[in-house]
């Protein structure tokens, strides 16, 4: 089933689409860097373009994906953004778009500089896991995605 990693241009994301691309059917990636581009279909990824702060770019990638993994740092970097202009308005972007694509699975990178993340993701899709990731390396971290991402889809 469809899985999506919203920021996947960021060197988290990169090491989770690397994580996932084993033992993922149908692996996509939401950039907005288009130089990522090509070296993500490379890897066989099938990518979307667009402005990580509008809903209506997040939802339509994420399109009949199962899961979408979600990593803060895209909502925080220095990439341009024209819909919302904080970063709990991009994730509040984000969760609007996966809401409206029907995604079951919904897998968060915990970060402090969201503290109302909990809340805001509560009934937005019908899983949800928390990944920590405060003092652990990005591998570390795509390994849990990977993990959870492999657990059966229900």
């Amino acid at each position: 089933m469809p899985v999506i990693v919203v920021g996947a241009d960021t060197p988290i994301g990169v090491a989770i689409v690397e994580a996932l691309r084993p033992g993922a059917g149908e692996l996509r990636a939401f950039v907005s860097d288009p130089t990522t581009i090509d070296d993500l279909r490379s890897r066989g990824v099938k990518v979307a373009v667009g402005d990580v702060s509008d809903g209506s770019h997040i939802g339509g990638a994420a399109m009949r994906a199962f899961c979408a993994v979600l990593v803060p740092e895209a909502a925080v970097d220095d990439r341009e953004r024209s819909f919302a202009d904080t970063p709990t308005a991009v994730l509040g972007a984000w969760l609007e778009g996966i809401a409206d694509a029907g995604v079951h699975r919904v897998i968060w990178l915990e970060d402090p500089r969201f503290p109302d993340a909990a809340a805001m993701l509560a009934g937005v899709a019908a899983e949800l896991a928390a990944i920590p990731t405060e003092g652990r390396t990005a591998a570390e971290i795509a390994g849990d995605v990977a993990e959870r991402e492999a657990r059966p889809k229900v």
